[in-house]
């Protein structure tokens, strides 16, 4: 069967077709463009913002397994009160994950305070957060479809409850593209060698090519393997191999243009390369001063680890990374059935000073306006108790937060109820987040199109719009 000749028809065809496609290289370097926009089979490239929004790179840090909202930034008097009873016959009973709908309400034994000039509300299991106070905007009124975990944490990455659309990190660096072109355009890190729920479909790429999709980085002193060559290859050995393979693959290449995957391989043996220059100094946060490494709490064994990942985010974001995604609690660890105050107080207790380090790291380097920061989990949890000692999944009104990245700190939007189980003012779906989000980096969410056999596929199913009020 014979290739067909497809005959350039742009100055742009020809320098993308030519070379195997090292031409469009060279043409994104001329014109100030990210190598997205410079090739052609691109949907979005048209769509990409003249000039990007106020955020530029996004920092989610994200607690796994649905952190307690009305433990942590939404206090409910009310709870105590009638701590012990039912449900008032006023409430809708909710479908629950663990059917406890009917189960009496649980204390909560939080002390709560106003913080910052805002008078922000924060319990005591986040102190560090007091600090920080006036940088946070406070979403109360979150809600998602997603009752289990597997639902929830794929709506919450991918704007829907069933697992294969991409995920926001991938839709980011394809609206985008790279700002960098020595290390990934999204990376993802976890606390502990347990997996995320769902697995790397989470943070995948889904029907679009798979070099959008998500890097991870292992814990430890080595986030990225095999970065240096053994002692006895040379530099030089390791380039004429790289030079060798290249060569083969866009040899291979031609005529399978519609293999993402085969593409994306291949971009990840140029990626890897670059990255064995740039990247070690990217990831060696031994070279922060110490003062730093005590701001994110690496010098204490309860926050070192989510502390190092908050620098090392930093380290990346400063360096052109996009999108960065750190899960505390990997393998849905906040999702506290039983033994609440044990569980948030150890899980709290990690990522405290890590995460308010990195708010005020990110200012003090003027990174915060240009970096959007989101905390929250795939749903929170109900005012009634389970197991007599903890609570149950929450997705119908819940806490998350934003900061930096044009967004307006110091206030609360939404509210819940009285006692914070149904979202009832200003209700933000996640489908509403993940726009919002898109905006704050310059894009319009409706825009931002990939086409899909055939289909415009924009993210979260074409649904979702910008809050404008959490926007400064």
């Amino acid at each position: 069967m014979c290739n067909q000749i497809i005959q350039p028809q742009s100055r742009r065809d020809f320098l993308t077709a030519a070379g195997g496609g090292f031409g469009a290289l060279a043409y994104a370097a001329m014109s100030g463009q990210s190598l997205v926009a410079a090739r052609p089979e691109n949907p979005a490239a048209s769509k990409i913002p003249q000039r990007l929004g106020k955020a530029k790179n996004v920092i989610w840090l994200f607690m796994e397994g649905g952190p307690s909202h009305i433990d942590l930034f939404d206090p409910k008097p009310q709870v105590n009160k009638l701590a012990g009873q039912s449900l008032p016959d006023s409430f809708t009973r909710p479908v629950t994950a663990m059917g406890e709908a009917h189960s009496p309400l649980l204390e909560c034994k939080r002390k709560w305070a106003q913080h910052g000039e805002s008078g922000l509300w924060i319990s005591d299991w986040l102190p560090q957060h007091s600090s920080i106070a006036d940088e946070l905007c406070v979403i109360r009124s979150c809600v998602s479809d997603g009752i289990n975990h597997a639902g929830g944490v794929s709506q919450m990455n991918t704007g829907a409850v069933f697992g294969g659309r991409p995920s926001l990190g991938a839709w980011v660096s394809y609206g985008l593209g790279e700002a960098t072109d020595s290390l990934p355009t999204f990376v993802v890190m976890k606390d502990s060698a347990a997996m995320v729920v769902n697995g790397v479909r989470i943070w995948g790429s889904g029907f679009m090519p798979s070099s959008y999709q998500g890097v991870l980085f292992e814990t430890g002193a080595e986030p990225l393997r095999n970065l240096h060559n053994p002692t006895n290859v040379s530099a030089l050995q390791q380039r004429s191999k790289l030079d060798f393979i290249n060569q083969l693959n866009r040899r291979h290449y031609q005529g399978r243009e519609s293999n993402t995957e085969l593409d994306a391989r291949i971009q990840s043996y140029e990626m890897a390369a670059k990255m064995q220059a740039d990247a070690p100094v990217a990831i060696d946060i031994e070279q922060e001063p110490k003062h730093i490494k005590e701001l994110y709490g690496i010098d204490k064994k309860e926050t070192e680890v989510y502390g190092q990942q908050c620098l090392l985010a930093r380290r990346l974001v400063e360096r052109g990374v996009r999108f960065v995604q750190l899960y505390s609690g990997a393998g849905s660890k906040w999702d506290a059935h039983s033994n609440i105050e044990s569980n948030h107080s150890r899980l709290c207790g990690g990522v405290d000073q890590p995460i308010a380090g990195l708010i005020t790291d990110l200012k003090q380097r003027g990174l915060l306006d240009e970096t959007l920061v989101i905390w929250g989990g795939e749903f929170g949890r109900t005012p009634m108790s389970e197991k007599g000692t903890g609570r149950d999944h929450n997705p119908t009104g819940f806490t998350m937060w934003m900061a930096g990245g044009g967004v307006k700190g110091g206030q609360t939007i939404g509210a819940t109820d009285e006692l914070g189980l149904y979202a009832v003012e200003d209700k933000l779906h996640v489908h509403d987040i993940h726009a919002t989000i898109m905006g704050l980096l310059g894009m319009d969410h409706t825009k931002v199109v990939y086409m899909h056999k055939g289909r415009p596929e924009r993210v979260d199913l074409n649904e979702g719009k910008v809050f404008e009020g959490l926007i400064s």
